[in-house]
């Protein structure tokens, strides 16, 4: 089956380009276009892309907040950010929003393809080690982990001790079989716990647990274990 696609980006002469890549693959399709983000949330639910391909910078209604609407309604769809800058603090913003990644607009084809199925499947677009530093790169964003117990504090309870491991060693930017040499465990028992952790805390993907992971304080930036 065809991996269903939604452009939202205000630039109509980007979409194309984008559209032309994309419709030239067997396994994808471009259901729609959108011109900011108010369109992309109404086409999304309409439309109910697979990937969406969202720009941060547009009128009526920016790629954040269009984002956050589009994963709060509980869409299966995952969006995927376009950003000029690779360390835009707006990409911040659109990861915590639940966004599953960030490519640059001028990302060449074969990088933006991949992304797009990797985004598909479940997986996130950003390589861990990126995500890292763009996390410590905007940790002032992150809210400031004093004592008391917080909403975030207490999704922890849900976990096992080996589960939080795994969070740890996830927010640190390594992958699954870095923390399979770290913890003496299999890759197939990583990648068991990461889904755990994933259902257990709700999130989304691999950005979202690095996310919840720095806000809980469980790790800092710099932290490199």
């Amino acid at each position: 089956m065809s991996t269903r696609i939604l452009l939202v980006d205000d630039q109509p002469l980007l979409r194309l380009g984008f559209r032309m890549v994309l419709e030239a693959q067997a396994d994808l399709e471009v259901v729609g276009e959108a011109s900011d983000g108010g369109q992309g949330v109404s086409m999304t639910r309409t439309l109910q892309p697979d990937v969406v391909l969202m720009d941060v910078r547009m009128p009526v209604m920016d790629g954040i907040e269009a984002t956050r609407l589009i994963v709060s309604s509980g869409s299966p769809a995952r969006v995927l950010v376009l950003t000029t800058f690779g360390l835009d603090e707006y990409v911040f913003e659109a990861l915590r929003a639940g966004a599953s990644g960030f490519l640059l607009k001028d990302v060449p084809p074969a990088d933006l393809l991949t992304g797009i199925r990797a985004v598909a499947v479940g997986d996130a677009v950003v390589a861990p080690s990126v995500t890292r530093r763009l996390i410590t790169a905007f940790a002032r964003h992150l809210p400031d982990v004093t004592t008391g117990r917080s909403a975030t504090d207490e999704r922890l309870d849900r976990l096992t001790e080996r589960e939080r491991e795994v969070l740890a060693e996830v927010a640190r930017g390594r992958s699954n079989a870095e923390i399979a040499a770290s913890l003496s465990l299999s890759e197939a028992t990583v990648k068991t716990h990461v889904g755990r952790v994933l259902t257990k805390l709700h999130l989304r993907d691999r950005v979202q647990i690095v996310v919840f992971a720095y806000e809980a304080g469980i790790v800092r930036p710099g932290d490199s274990g």
